[in-house]
């Protein structure tokens, strides 16, 4: 699979810190790294917005997907409440990440602590066609909990 480039920018508070990267070669999704200058604490039922110390220009036709890992949410119970959060290839501000503490105590984010990670992936734009009746399904109009899985 050929890499799809991506511009990144440091900021100053993001010195010394790794850029986004796969921590194995099968990974989909590239760790974010904490670029706070002080630790920050998120008290239970809680959230902050993290620094990452980097601003991105995505390619035409790419968002970035931004999802809580795994290990921080089983282990501690943080997760980021607007997941998966999109990243539009028209922003140019820096990369933040909002952090839930959803466990029973404070949880504390240091300097260049793992706290999220990005997909990237291509975004198919909707062309909305008005019609008079939809084709029928055998689910029809069913909602929440209608196919009784």
């Amino acid at each position: 699979m050929k890499p799809v480039g991506v511009k990144i920018r440091r900021l100053p508070h993001g010195e010394g810190l790794a850029l986004p990267g796969y921590a194995t070669a099968g990974a989909a999704g590239m760790d974010l790294l904490a670029a706070v200058r002080a630790p920050v604490t998120i008290e239970p039922g809680q959230r902050a917005l993290i620094p990452t110390g980097f601003c991105i220009a995505l390619p035409d036709g790419y968002e970035l997907q931004m999802r809580p890992r795994s290990g921080l949410a089983l282990k501690n119970g943080i997760t980021l409440p607007n997941a998966p959060g999109t990243i539009d290839e028209d922003y140019r501000g820096e990369i933040g990440v909002i952090i839930l503490n959803t466990g029973d105590t404070a949880f504390e984010v240091t300097r260049g602590m793992r706290i999220a990670q990005v997909v990237l992936a291509p975004v198919v734009r909707a062309a909305w066609e008005e019609v008079d009746d939809l084709t029928e399904t055998p689910r029809g109009t069913g909602g929440f909990g209608s196919t009784g899985h």
